[in-house]
């Protein structure tokens, strides 16, 4: 059975992680994905591991379901063939600096006259309405700029990038809903459309949700940043032979946690019967949640949390996860076999359809099949 995008032609000007997980989750839609490189491939076909060169982890994890070609845009009569493909296809996705695009003509405005029925995305890193618009950006850029690195930051604690690209991946998720949405509306108009995709923007968006805080009212009611989360007090748990992420939420956790614990004093403290008292004590309560923690396993722990409904887990390695029960059951891991890589491990597309589910219908393309 097809995808939901089934039918659908996307042509992938992009390189390195944002772009390319986008049209990936579109191609496990069921979406037909022609990925267009360089004759120095996509650079993230360099970071290893690998098996061979081109072919390294990342890149296999961000390109399956599409097909590779190999233009030279400096080339013009490359540079025609794929807008000769863009005329063919629905959706064309592209992370150049917009000067780039335009010079070679593949900007919204020319593309758009030529082909009306064309989704033209865009990865950008900044809005092209504002002074940053023309500023070459990166993942760790991003998280700079954004307020990202600097939200846990103080006088003792410098600023950090997150360990995972997540501007980068926050972006793409943004651009597969935009396009998606694009489409239904061209379904109903008939029309193409452009769509901007900034990762600068998109970063602030998505941290303002929670982080905005007191800056949420004019006048301000305070700072920017969510206590709770920011809270010295917020992290997994050290139990006694091992760690153990617990989140009591709500008061009859606290109190339900607090009475397992042994301490029916702190369980009677009125603070818990109250969501804005509770949420104001809330780095006392991270110091009582570590206190009565310690004493116990994790296996001890994690029996008695469970029992009583009350959020946790263990503390997983990514290495772990493999082996993980739930992972296991749900089928999330799977291996395939890559006509020039061998065996692999990959996760499945984790969004399930009643009626038009994902699949892996292709490996990541071999450096070779792009040329």
């Amino acid at each position: 059975m097809s995808g939901p995008l089934s039918g659908l032609r996307v042509i992938d000007l992009t390189t390195v992680i944002a772009g390319p997980f986008a049209t990936q989750i579109l191609g496990d839609m069921g979406a037909e994905i022609v990925k267009v490189e360089p004759p120095q491939g996509d650079i993230m076909r360099a970071p290893g591991p690998g098996r061979s060169p081109g072919m390294g982890a990342a890149f296999l994890n961000c390109n399956r379901n599409k097909t590779s070609l190999c233009l030279d845009l400096k080339d013009p009569a490359d540079l025609a063939r794929l807008v000769e493909l863009i005329g063919g296809a629905d959706v064309f996705v592209h992370n150049m600096r917009m000067n780039a695009a335009r010079r070679s003509g593949l900007d919204p405005e020319t593309l758009g006259a030529r082909f009306p029925r064309l989704i033209h995305c865009a990865i950008v890193g900044y809005g092209q309405d504002g002074p940053y618009r023309d500023r070459p950006a990166y993942d760790d850029i991003i998280q700079a700029a954004s307020g990202w690195a600097a939200l846990t930051a103080d006088a003792d604690t410098p600023p950090r990038y997150a360990p995972t690209i997540v501007a980068d991946k926050t972006a793409g998720l943004f651009a597969v809903s935009a396009i998606t949405a694009a489409l239904l509306h061209r379904e109903r108009s008939g029309e193409g459309q452009a769509i901007e995709v900034p990762m600068f923007e998109v970063m602030v968006s998505f941290l303002a949700v929670e982080h905005l805080a007191g800056m949420s009212f004019v006048p301000a009611e305070g700072p920017c940043g969510y206590d709770r989360l920011l809270s010295p007090g917020r992290r997994p748990y050290r139990a006694a032979d091992g760690h153990v992420a617990v989140m009591p939420y709500t008061g009859a956790h606290w109190r339900a946690f607090f009475m397992a614990a042994g301490r029916p004093d702190w369980a009677a403290d009125p603070v818990l019967a109250d969501d804005r008292q509770r949420a104001a004590a809330i780095g006392i309560l991270y110091e009582r949640l570590a206190d009565c923690l310690s004493g116990r396993s994790v296996s001890d722990w994690l029996a008695t949390l469970e029992a009583l409904e009350i959020p946790c887990s263990p503390v997983n390695r990514l290495d772990d996860l493999a082996d993980d029960p739930h992972v296991r059951a749900t089928g999330l891991f799977v291996e395939t076999e890559h006509p020039t890589e061998g065996r692999l491990r990959s996760v499945r597309p984790p969004i399930r359809f009643s009626r038009t589910p994902c699949a892996i219908r292709s490996l990541a393309p071999p450096r070779e099949a792009s040329r």
